[in-house]
């Protein structure tokens, strides 16, 4: 059967830019998947898929009209049940072939074939391969009605237009036109009550001609950039768009370039089907409000590209995509332009606003602001955030700076929520933190201040920078801390891919400040006084802070298995409990480790004494101490000679924070320990030579896991 390629097409209203990339993909790939799952396409066929702002449209190669025949055998039933003793066919047989539509003369046709045990009688066909036009009906079926819509609505279809017994749709938006051609044919569908054609429609004002007519499946893309004025593939537009920005941008000053924003690259790519980048400018008086605030409002309101200097500075020039290219573009940029600059006076409106109260001025008003019905108000929260903080500065002030870190956490927490109040962060909720950190400078605080309540929301995503300072690190923990102890304690756990309170997140900025800071805390003291601060507002403190330790050392083993650890290695990493600076020396050590020839028999052999020694102690104490007198066989004594060498060579590389020469040297002590199971008798009979080996291996155990528990490395 030859075969041609597809394209699909459906022509719609404006759809949600926000998700047209994922519609336009899912459109595609579902197509795809359900004819390839009919047998219609080859083994190179290949998919391209089309999402421009009107338009859903995927283009299959070497899609072929008719699927091939498959030979298909049906199993019917043990022969014993359908022959009876002298072979005729029993009733049961007979029904069964009557309901796969084979009459009784079916029966001189049917095999026979061992299944399992038993034998069996088999009905041997021939399946009919699917045709496109059945196929296609199907696939475009199962692909409306799996597109990731993100809301549905309801429309009336135009009098005249609709198929007979249609007159309502539901669909992200109103569907105009289907298009369906294998090569040069259409193939006869329907879908959302359209009957598919081959005409489809360019761009709105500067199509050459409406409609275009369509020859043949290959020509699409074409007609639409040439005859339509648009660029179908969204990936395209996208490339051309980062190209003329970057272009702009260039032209616009020497060193700037336009903001970088993935999001609202993808966004604008939604919005427009012939982009044409604009420069444009506003007056810079305006660039004495925050640049955050200006770039928020150009970039949120009305999908702008701000540009920035070398320095990363807002300048008053902007960016716009266009979608129209007209010959002369001042009616284009002046139009943005008036529209941009209501926007930026609003915000140095709030800007002046809110500075003429200061922002301490503002803490007394968060206890009219309900945080939860069950932890209280904002104000409830900011004096357990403070508490928290004190206690964090005082326990880390002679580690960070002094004891002024406590009076400053203190400040900077008591601040830190100050300016939900403020008209700006109103307006944007996005700039909280970073507003704060404003006024506190226009307020004459200290930078350290500043920074604190700018900085104490990070890290607010994967992979963003942590706090600057001392001051803000601690106010940042002190606020995870609170958030996370406050939602376990009252049962608001996150449960499967719904996390409301960002809990994981929490916890991981947590991790991350604790670790990659080096901060010398105890993990279940901090969490438990941290639930002090809570007063009697907590039930149950010590069981949800348990359910958080343990929630929060999950976390752990995916931080570290981003660092490029196994699920072994982190395991054996965090069973040693090391402090949470030296977690990543830890992680490293035991990765080089783990490729050491010794590591898997050394693995084997410290989960082995482990065993021992945990029977052992079961039934009484085992002391790390060594008696040479009573070591008797040969292997003991060469492990505990070999020890005696290799065990202060690792000690003094562990103490010197060298982890990974630590555990190299204990690899030496592979081929003793081989020996020493090989030859010796732990659990003699004796009881003084049974404790003196019990203590050899205790003193090797606890060498051995100094850096990590390698028994986690055995398979």
């Amino acid at each position: 059967m030859t075969a041609h390629n597809l394209l699909v097409e459906l022509f719609v209203e404006e759809l949600p830019p926000k998700a047209l990339k994922k519609l336009g993909e899912a459109f595609a790939g579902q197509l795809f998947e359900q004819l390839q799952a009919l047998g219609l396409t080859a083994a190179d066929s290949r998919v391209t898929a089309y999402a421009s702002p009107r338009r859903l449209a995927a283009h299959i190669t070497h899609v072929a009209a008719k699927a091939a025949d498959k030979p298909l055998r049906t199993k019917l039933m043990p022969v014993s049940v359908g022959l009876d003793a002298n072979g005729q066919p029993t009733p049961a047989l007979l029904k069964k072939l009557q309901a796969i539509g084979a009459g009784p003369e079916a029966v001189a046709q049917l095999q026979r074939a061992m299944d399992g045990k038993a034998e069996a009688l088999f009905f041997d066909s021939v399946a009919t391969g699917a045709t496109l036009d059945v196929a296609l009906q199907k696939a475009l079926h199962e692909a409306i009605a799996k597109l990731p819509i993100p809301k549905v609505m309801t429309y009336q279809l135009h009098s005249g237009t609709a198929l007979p017994g249609w007159d309502s749709v539901q669909f992200v938006r109103p569907a105009h036109g289907l298009v369906a051609l294998h090569g040069s044919a259409v193939v006869p569908v329907t879908a959302l009550g359209l009957a598919a054609g081959r005409a489809t429609h360019g761009h709105r004002f500067e199509a050459q001609q409406d409609p275009i007519e369509l020859p043949d499946a290959d020509s699409y893309a074409r007609l639409l950039r040439e005859k339509g004025a648009v660029i179908a593939s969204f990936d395209e537009r996208r490339t051309d768009i980062a190209a003329q920005l970057a272009a702009a941008a260039q032209k616009a000053g020497a060193g700037l370039k336009p903001i970088e924003d993935e999001a609202l690259l993808d966004e604008v790519t939604a919005l427009v089907e012939r982009p044409h980048v604009l420069t444009c400018q506003f007056e810079k008086e305006f660039l004495d409000v925050p640049q955050e605030c200006l770039i928020l409002t150009m970039k949120a309101n009305q999908k702008y590209f701000p540009l920035l200097d070398a320095q990363g500075r807002l300048t008053h020039q902007f960016l716009v995509v266009s979608n129209i290219c007209p010959e002369d573009a001042s009616a284009v940029t002046g139009g943005n332009e008036r529209v941009v600059r209501p926007r930026l006076a609003d915000a140095k409106f709030f800007f002046d606003t809110d500075r003429k109260k200061p922002l301490e001025s503002r803490v007394e008003g968060l206890a009219k602001v309900v945080y939860h019905n069950k932890l209280g108000t904002q104000g409830d929260r900011v004096q357990r955030v403070r508490a928290i903080a004190k206690t964090l500065g005082e326990h880390l002030g002679p580690h960070l700076g002094g004891p002024a870190l406590a009076k400053a956490a203190d400040q900077a927490a008591m601040l830190a929520k100050a300016d939900l109040l403020t008209d700006m962060v109103g307006e944007f909720p996005e700039l909280q933190g970073i507003m704060g950190g404003y006024y506190a400078r226009h307020d004459g605080l200290g930078e350290d201040i500043a920074q604190a309540i700018e900085d104490h929301y990070k890290p607010r995503f994967a992979g963003d920078e942590l706090p600057r300072g001392n001051v803000g690190t601690v106010v940042a923990l002190a606020d995870k801390l609170e958030t996370l102890v406050g939602m376990f304690g009252i049962g608001n756990l996150p449960t499967g891919d719904k996390d409301p309170f960002a809990l994981r997140r929490h916890a991981l900025g947590v991790i991350r400040m604790l670790v990659e800071k080096r901060l010398p805390l105890d993990l279940p003291a901090t969490v438990a006084s941290a639930a002090q601060a809570f007063g009697p507002l907590l039930p149950d403190a010590a069981k949800s802070n348990a359910q958080l330790l343990a929630f929060i050392y999950e976390r752990i083993a995916g931080y570290l298995r981003e660092l490029g650890a196994s699920a072994q290695e982190a395991d054996a990493v965090i069973a040693a409990r090391p402090m949470w600076g030296e977690m990543p020396q830890a992680l490293a050590a035991v990765r080089a480790f783990a490729r050491l020839p010794e590591a898997p028999a050394l693995a084997a052999a410290n989960k082995r004494i482990g065993n021992i020694l945990k029977k052992a102690e079961a039934e009484g104490a085992v002391d790390a101490h060594v008696s040479d007198v009573l070591l008797q066989e040969p292997a003991e004594q060469a492990l505990f000679a070999a020890m005696q060498q290799v065990l202060p060579q690792a000690e003094r590389q562990f103490q010197a924070g060298d982890y990974t020469a630590s555990l190299q040297t204990l690899a030496q002590l592979r081929a003793p320990v081989d020996a020493f199971f090989d030859g010796v008798m732990v659990n003699a009979e004796q009881m003084d030579l049974r404790l003196n080996r019990l203590g050899l291996l205790k003193m090797l155990h606890q060498a051995m896991n100094r850096v990590a528990d390698l028994a986690r490395l055995a398979g």
